[in-house]
């Protein structure tokens, strides 16, 4: 039986009873989480021994170069070139600082520079659609990348995902990396989507949206958008618990 744009709203409609701030594990609209999200009892994990296999990064590590997504080839990369910047908080308001911030993103056409993304869009030769930054002493962080495109994602009959940045950010160690999504103001495909919809509160969503920044925008160059990123309390941004896979 086919899967219609009209099962998964009646699914998200059903799916919102108690409003939560945090996306839902097991969202039925969400195809994927049924099979993806926990169903057994965590294991403690010894976080020395996690972090011998993990990697390490130094202020000398991240070089200022790589949080413009623009200059990392030898030709431009195709699309509407923007700014996205913010400020990582915690749930009192104070900044994080020093925090090592990475996105990951696809390209003006929707494609992800990645071999399992088969979707039929045309890949940029000079956008990889990586990069990552360390929040300076007041919490601020700062991209310079290109306007991601929708892409399908075979959800279900006709599923498009809106254009949307990936974030991860890491806390003292890495076992406290924290991932979520940056989305863009007036998307249509919002009401559509599932994985923005397991966030089931309104507020919630609305802080996975980005503002339009005229202070951020450059002249003759980029568009400016500013999202804040609160990691902890009540009102922390909400965060994803299981990325969906390139289409």
């Amino acid at each position: 039986m086919t899967t219609t744009q009209a099962d998964i709203s009646r699914e998200i409609e059903a799916g919102v009873g108690a409003r939560e701030q945090q996306p839902r594990l097991d969202y039925p609209a969400y195809r994927s989480s049924i099979l993806r999200h926990p169903t057994k009892a965590l294991h403690p994990a010894d976080p020395e021994g996690v972090e011998l296999w993990a990697p390490c990064f130094g202020h000398t590590d991240v070089a200022d170069a790589e949080a413009d997504l623009t200059i990392q080839h030898a030709g431009q990369p195709q699309g509407s070139r923007i700014t996205v910047s913010g400020r990582v908080v915690d749930g009192d308001g104070r900044p994080v600082s020093h925090q090592l911030v990475e996105i990951w993103q696809a390209n003006a056409a929707g494609r992800y520079a990645h071999l399992r993304d088969q979707h039929p869009a045309p890949l940029d030769p000079n956008f990889s659609g990586l990069g990552r930054c360390l929040t300076d002493a007041d919490g601020w962080y700062k991209f310079t990348t290109i306007q991601p495109g929708p892409y399908p994602w075979r959800n279900h009959l006709n599923a498009w995902r809106p254009a949307h940045i990936h974030f991860s950010l890491f806390g003292t160690d890495f076992t406290q990396r924290l991932v979520t999504q940056m989305y863009f103001p007036g998307d249509p495909l919002f009401a559509l989507d599932p994985i923005f919809q397991s966030v089931t509160d309104p507020k919630a969503r609305e802080m996975l949206i980005a503002t339009y920044e005229h202070d951020l925008t450059v002249p003759e160059f980029s568009l400016g958008y500013r999202w804040d990123i609160v990691l902890t309390g009540s009102h922390r941004t909400p965060l994803d618990s299981d990325l969906e896979e390139p289409s």
